[in-house]
């Protein structure tokens, strides 16, 4: 009697498993869902729905881009722990989502713990430009200037506690220098702040400025990688220009709530691999500024949380009240 009690409960054990492990080999056979925390147009969309197109193709089902913007991410993260880990509604995480945990006084999800890393999808550093009659040819001249006339250098970027805004912040502190940094709403006013020469120098990515930069109307001093930018590569970083250990690397990843089946997280893993490796993708994700990067899941759980505790620092050190 033991004995079949012992090979019943196996079999219950078995068949009580059976129904995800099919779901799992069976992945994707509906249309799956990825959420983005940004609205439709910006260099995270485009990178997502280039992606999604070459998922579809790879997995032969269609991946769909969902926008759901607004502060934090919390609208988005909402979307998908929601829905059920099955696979079918993943979220973009982001160099943004890790600043959001130490910025905001709390948020109503944990991205460490609430999801399940997948993989990057690209890695983009930010250029810092100027205009061509600011007199400043380097980014030396503009460290220069801020230690001999503090108040003399203005640097624009988009709101506080962006990633740009605290990018401005880190590099104010690295090089051991005081400027102002002057928020605006968003990329095109910074633009016209800089070709105005109201701000001497601003922080953006490459694809917000890149018909400025190709009509050299904004000159690059330097990008905020820790090597140099595939898109700029005559562009010295800011540790070859004279701030040693300074580095900013945005990034954006795919992840599935907690609790997905591993089969289905390796499915999307190694389509990811795949496609991310295509030197079509590479070439269309790079016009972005964007170097197309997959990774294992370790690997991007371990820069989220890297970055968690880099920007906490930064914030604090910068006194940004919590939002």
């Amino acid at each position: 009697m033991k004995i079949l009690s012992v090979v019943s409960f196996a079999a219950l054990a078995l068949m009580a498993a059976a129904p995800s492990q099919v779901r799992a080999q069976a992945y994707p056979d509906h249309p799956v869902r990825i959420v983005l925390p940004f609205g439709a147009g910006g260099v995270a969309d485009i990178t997502a729905r280039i992606v999604a197109e070459a998922l579809s193709n790879q997995l032969k089902q269609r991946f769909v881009v969902e926008n759901a913007p607004g502060a934090g991410g919390i609208a988005a993260a909402r979307a998908v722990l929601s829905s059920p880990a099955d696979g079918y509604t993943l979220a973009m995480l982001t160099n943004g989502t890790a600043i959001s945990v130490p910025l905001f006084k709390s948020l109503p999800f944990n991205p460490v713990t609430d999801f399940m890393p997948i993989s990057s999808l690209g890695y983009f550093d930010f250029v810092i430009g100027t205009n061509p009659e600011s007199g400043l040819k380097t980014l030396a001249d503009a460290v220069k200037l801020a230690k001999e006339k503090p108040d003399a250098l203005n640097t624009g970027t988009i709101n506080i506690g962006s990633s740009q805004n605290l990018s401005a912040e880190l590099l104010r502190t690295s090089a051991g220098i005081k400027f102002t940094v002057i928020p605006y709403r968003g990329t095109p006013e910074v633009i016209v702040g800089v070709l105005r020469n109201d701000v001497q120098i601003m922080i953006d990515s490459y694809s917000a400025m890149k018909s400025n930069l190709q009509e050299k109307k904004i000159i690059p001093l330097a990008t905020t990688g820790k090597t140099r930018s595939q898109s700029l590569p005559d562009v010295p970083t800011v540790g070859e220009a004279g701030v040693p250990g300074y580095e900013v690397l945005s990034w954006n990843a795919l992840f599935a709530p907690k609790g997905t089946p591993q089969p289905i997280v390796d499915t999307l893993n190694k389509a990811l691999q795949t496609i991310l490796a295509d030197p079509e993708i590479k070439k269309k994700l790079l016009e972005l500024g964007i170097e197309a990067k997959a990774s294992t899941p370790a690997e991007i759980a371990g820069r989220l949380n890297d970055d968690i505790k880099k920007w906490g620092a930064v914030i604090e050190a910068a006194n940004i009240p919590k939002q």
